[in-house]
Parts: structure tokens; C-alpha cells; sequence
């Protein structure tokens, strides 16, 4: 779960919509003086909702977020792939299973193509401080069959 929520975290990129050559509006996640969290849709079909409740450079355990969209896909095994890089550098590439076939850890597994899937709630993750400067982190959330479910793109800056 501590990868989930770091993936979590940061998300926006800048992939178009639909063939129309625009992209996704950019939306902030949590913002306070010392970090903003800004993510974009790279889902060239939906946008969706995400926040973060605490905002803060020092992340604390069990973090509380939001997220919403609709599923374009059913859900009966859901994995996250994130990959974190800065300054053009890949830091940290994550692969978590989030729903599995047998296992699910969420209430959310198993949902169907075009049902609601939100969460609120707590995120298992480490507290630590986060490093000042800016951060780009890649994930993507996709069924069984390596169908999207979601995507994004976000920007970390922390100082």
C-alpha cells in the first residue's frame, strides 16, 4: 500500500483528448507552502477527481485521499504501475496489484464497466519528508487484459 500512496500523490500528464489536440485541464490535489500536487489526465478519453487531504512535505502514515471516476473497463483485476523520475531521471519505477482475481483488497474490485469507482480514505504509506525540488510521476491503472482504466500524469513541488 506505501507505494499506492506515493504513486497516489503525484500525478499529471499532457497527452490530448480524443484526437481534438487538447489536453485534459490541469487540477491541483492539495497545495500549502511548502508542496503542491498538481495532476492532468492522460486518459485520452476521461478526466476523473483526486485529491489529498493533509498537504504537507512531511507525509504522514495512512495519508486520507479522494478519487473518482468512471470505469471504462471492468475491474476484476486492477493493477498500478508508477514511475517516478526528476530532472529527466527515472528514480523509481512500481508495479503494485491492487485488485486480484481471488484476493480483493478493496471493495472497489470486481466493479463493473461504467459504474462509479470512488474511494475515500486512508492510504498505507511511510512517512517521510519530501525532498525539495520537482517531481514528475507517471502512473497508470489498467485491468487483466492491460486495458487503461486510468492514467495520469502529476507534478510534485516541494520547497
Amino acid at each position: 500500500m506505501g507505494g499506492l500512496m506515493a504513486a497516489l500523490l503525484i500525478w499529471a500528464l499532457l497527452l490530448p483528448r480524443g484526437g481534438s489536440g487538447e489536453a485534459w485541464p490541469i487540477h491541483t490535489a492539495c497545495k500549502d507552502s511548502s508542496l503542491e500536487v498538481l495532476y492532468q489526465s492522460c486518459d485520452p478519453l476521461q478526466d476523473f477527481g483526486f485529491s489529498i487531504d493533509q498537504c504537507s512535505k512531511d507525509l504522514k502514515p495512512n495519508l486520507s485521499i479522494r478519487l473518482g471516476l468512471i470505469l471504462r473497463e471492468n475491474i476484476k483485476e486492477l493493477f498500478l504501475d508508477i514511475a517516478l523520475l526528476t530532472k529527466g531521471s527515472s528514480i523509481l519505477n512500481f508495479s503494485y496489484p491492487i485488485c486480484e482475481g481471488d484476493h480483493p483488497k478493496f471493495s472497489f474490485c470486481g466493479r463493473s464497466k461504467g459504474e462509479q469507482f470512488y474511494y475515500a480514505g486512508p492510504v498505507n504509506n511511510p512517512g517521510f519528508l519530501v525532498p525539495e525540488g520537482e517531481y514528475q510521476v507517471l502512473l497508470e491503472l489498467y485491468d487483466e487484459n492491460r486495458s487503461t482504466v486510468a492514467c495520469a500524469n502529476a507534478t510534485v513541488i516541494c520547497s
